[in-house]
C-alpha cells in the first residue's frame, strides 16, 4: 500500500475548497501545495487549508514539489494543458468537470495517462452515495423490470452577475453554455444510472441572458435497452431543482434535490401489481450523501493500492460525448445524433460551438384582454 499521497491543487475558486476539504478528511493524504493565477487569491486559500506552499505557476509546483496526485479546479480550457503537464511529471490527476471543451482534448488527456501509466479520473460527484448505488444496481439486476422513460431536468437559475466572469457565456473560454457547464451533472448522474446512449436530438435556446452561448437546451435521448429520456437544461429557472425521473415495467424511480443527494431525496414508486416485491428494493440502512469526499476518497484508497479506479471517477467521455451529441445535433436544426456521428463528426469532436435560436426579441402576447 502507497504511504501518504502528496496532493496539489490548481485553481483556488471556490470548487476548490470543495477538493481541499475532501483531503483534509482523508486519513492518507496531504495537501502540500498549490498554484493559481491569482496570487493573492492562492495565498488566502492556503491560509485556509493549512498553508501548503504557494507557487506562481503549474510548471514551478510540479518542479519544485513532484505532488503524487494534481486536482485541477480551473476553468475546462485550461484542464488538457494542465492535465498532460501533471502526468508528464508523474502525478496522478483529479480533474474538474467538464472534463474539457472538447472530445479531442479528453481523449488526449485519457491517451496520456494510459502512456505515463498514471491515473486519471474525472470529478463527476453526483454519482456517488449509497442511493445512486443502490439504484444502479438494481436497475442492472433487471430487479425493476426493463427502463422504459426517462425525464432528466436541470433547471437552475445563474443571474447577470454570474456571467459577468469574463470566462463565461464564450464558447472559446467556457465551451459550451448550461448544457456543458451544469446539465452535465445530470446527464451524467443519467448515464451512470443507464448505461450507454444511442441517440440525440438537440436544440439549443437563448431565452435571457445576453451571453454568447445557450442558456436552455431540449433534447430528446436514447439509450441502449430502448428507453427513451426527455432532457431539460436551463440557467433561467428561479425555482432551482436537479431531478431525475426513470419509469420502468415495475415501478418509478424518482431523484428531486438541487446540488447534492441523500436518501431523502430518492424515491422508488412501485407499479400496482409489485408492492410486494417493492421490499427488497428498501434503500440501505447505512447513508452516504453524495459529495466530492467519497469520490475522492474512493480515487485515493485506488491509487494507495493501485488497484482500477471506482466507476464513480471513470468514463469521462460517456456524459462529455452525450453532452456533445446535444450540440451537434442543434448545429445540424435538430437532427439525429449517434455515437458513430460523433466518433468521426467534422466539427464537434474539436468544440462544441452551435447555433442558439435566440427567443429575446420576441414579444409577449398582448395581455389587453386581460384588463378589464
Amino acid at each position: 500500500m502507497t504511504p501518504s499521497l502528496r496532493c496539489a491543487i490548481v485553481g483556488t475558486g471556490a470548487v476548490a475548497h470543495l477538493h481541499a476539504r475532501a483531503v483534509a478528511a482523508y486519513p492518507h493524504a496531504e495537501l502540500v501545495a498549490v498554484t493559481d493565477r491569482d496570487r493573492a487569491a492562492a495565498e488566502a486559500f492556503a491560509a485556509a487549508w493549512g498553508e501548503p506552499v504557494v507557487h506562481d505557476t503549474l510548471d514551478d509546483l510540479l518542479a519544485a514539489t513532484h505532488p503524487d496526485v494534481v486536482l485541477v479546479c480551473t476553468p475546462p480550457g485550461a484542464h488538457r494543458d494542465q492535465t498532460l503537464a501533471a502526468l508528464a511529471a508523474g502525478a496522478h490527476v483529479v480533474v474538474e468537470k467538464p472534463p474539457a471543451p472538447s472530445l479531442d482534448e479528453v481523449a488526449d488527456m485519457v491517451a496520456a495517462a494510459e502512456a505515463a501509466d498514471r491515473r486519471f479520473a474525472v470529478v463527476f460527484q453526483q454519482r456517488t452515495g449509497t442511493a445512486a448505488a443502490h439504484v444502479r444496481d438494481l436497475l442492472r439486476r433487471g430487479d425493476l423490470g426493463r427502463p422504459l422513460l426517462a425525464v432528466c431536468q436541470t433547471l437552475w437559475y445563474r443571474g447577470e452577475e454570474y456571467f459577468a466572469a469574463p470566462w463565461r457565456g464564450s464558447w472559446v473560454t467556457e465551451g459550451g453554455g448550461t448544457t456543458l457547464g451544469h446539465g452535465i451533472h445530470q446527464l451524467d448522474l443519467l448515464g451512470f444510472l443507464l448505461g450507454e446512449w444511442t441517440s440525440v436530438q438537440g436544440r439549443l435556446w437563448r431565452l435571457d441572458r445576453e451571453i454568447e452561448t445557450e442558456d436552455t437546451s431540449t433534447a430528446t435521448v436514447t439509450f441502449a435497452g430502448g428507453v427513451v429520456a426527455q432532457v431539460v437544461t436551463s440557467a433561467v429557472a428561479p425555482r432551482e431543482t436537479s431531478s431525475i425521473r426513470i419509469d420502468t415495467q415495475k415501478a418509478t424511480v424518482t431523484v428531486d434535490h438541487l446540488y447534492g443527494h441523500g436518501h431523502e431525496n430518492w424515491r422508488i414508486t412501485p407499479a400496482p401489481g409489485y408492492e410486494r416485491e417493492a421490499e427488497a428494493w428498501s434503500l440501505p440502512d447505512q447513508e452516504e450523501r453524495s459529495d466530492h469526499a467519497p469520490l475522492l476518497r474512493d480515487v485515493f484508497d485506488a491509487l494507495r493500492a493501485d488497484a482500477p479506479l471506482p466507476p464513480t471517477a471513470t468514463d469521462p467521455e460517456r456524459s462529455l460525448g452525450l453532452v456533445a451529441a446535444i450540440y451537434a445535433s442543434a448545429a445540424a436544426d435538430g437532427a439525429v445524433v449517434t455515437p458513430a456521428d460523433l466518433a468521426a463528426h467534422p466539427t464537434h469532436r474539436a468544440g462544441f460551438a452551435s447555433p442558439v435560436i435566440d427567443q429575446r426579441g420576441i414579444d409577449a402576447p398582448d395581455a389587453g384582454g386581460a384588463r378589464g
